[in-house]
């Protein structure tokens, strides 16, 4: 895993674009583009823009790629990976506030809730391709420019600035996450047809 971490680092901005595509696919390496596209913009901070927009194409281009095989075969990875516990909770909280589950992990760079799940339910529950790819989009584009900025102005201080404001950003999450969930709340209540 080391050598390839080097070789990674050895590719610059595509380095990024490959692990950003391989993790997105489906294979497990929590925060790896992400410490990586850091080490990238500390180390050549002019790049930056390009390394963060590598890191969303190969973000949206692995998770599409995970999208399609769900799509196909999901709803047997559901039912074996849902049926009781932890991944029960989670699939039905998808089916209660839909795609900002998938949104709020994409965009954090702190894994509090696993994106894998949500994005394997989008599949396997119907989410129009465009749909998905909107709303990863929305999520990865600031989560990833926010990290290269912060890689260009702080080097290799950014880990640590990240570790001191964990709390803050926990917080963000936290705010982010019920702000959201009071916007579908209300939508879903406006959509009831009104009783007379």
């Amino acid at each position: 895993m080391h050598h390839l971490l080097e070789l990674l680092k050895e590719l610059g901005p595509v380095g990024v674009l490959v692990l950003a595509m391989v993790e997105s696919a489906g294979i497990p390496n929590p925060g790896g583009t992400d410490l990586l596209l850091l080490f990238m913009t500390a180390a050549r901070p002019e790049e930056a823009v390009l390394t963060a927009a590598l890191a969303v194409v190969g973000s949206l281009a692995g998770s599409m790629f995970f999208f399609e095989v769900t799509r196909r075969g999901g709803e047997k990875f559901l039912a074996r990976h849902t049926a009781s516990g932890r991944g029960q909770r989670f699939r039905s909280w998808f089916l209660r506030y839909g795609m900002i589950t998938v949104f709020i992990p994409a965009f954090l760079p702190i894994p509090i809730l696993p994106f894998k799940v949500f994005a394997a339910c989008a599949g396997a529950m119907g989410v129009t391709r465009k749909r998905f790819l909107l709303v990863l989009f929305a999520a990865r584009l600031p989560r990833y420019a926010a990290l290269a900025y912060l890689g260009a102005k702080l080097g290799e201080n950014s880990g640590i600035w990240l570790r001191q404001h964990g709390w803050y950003l926990l917080a963000l999450a936290v705010l982010l996450a019920t702000g959201l969930t009071l916007l579908v709340r209300r939508a879903n209540r406006e959509a009831l047809p009104a009783t007379d």
